[in-house]
């Protein structure tokens, strides 16, 4: 693993306050390195990845899983879910934009599913 993916696997999400600044476009592109299969939706800027799964109880099953990381982490994400995929979408909504804390819990997720596979 690359110095970057852990130390966002070491980390813990904390608490931000209105006046702190979201990360910018060059910060996002460099923590995405850690995490490449999520992307950055600049209209909406946001931090996504889908999900897709072969039954409906393994997709539940990861959205339980996204539930206890999202609760560890006091981060939550936006979830859409359907029979054989989930949607995960992180921003920071109290500094409107993306911060570390999204990066985070991007890697735990990533992390998490590879135990499940």
């Amino acid at each position: 693993m690359n110095e970057k993916l852990n130390k966002l696997l070491d980390g813990s999400c904390r608490q931000l306050d209105a006046e702190t600044t979201p990360l910018n476009l060059s910060q996002i592109e460099e923590l995405r390195k850690a995490v490449p299969h999520w992307q950055y939706c600049a209209t909406e800027n946001v931090l996504e990845q889908t999900f897709r799964f072969t039954t409906y109880k393994e997709t539940i099953n990861f959205t339980n899983l996204v539930a206890g990381i999202a609760e560890q982490e006091d981060h939550h994400p936006d979830m859409v879910v359907s029979y054989n995929r989930c949607k995960v979408t992180y921003s920071t909504h109290s500094i409107n934009g993306l911060s570390e804390n999204d990066f985070i819990c991007a890697a735990k997720i990533d992390q998490a599913m590879t135990s499940l596979q």
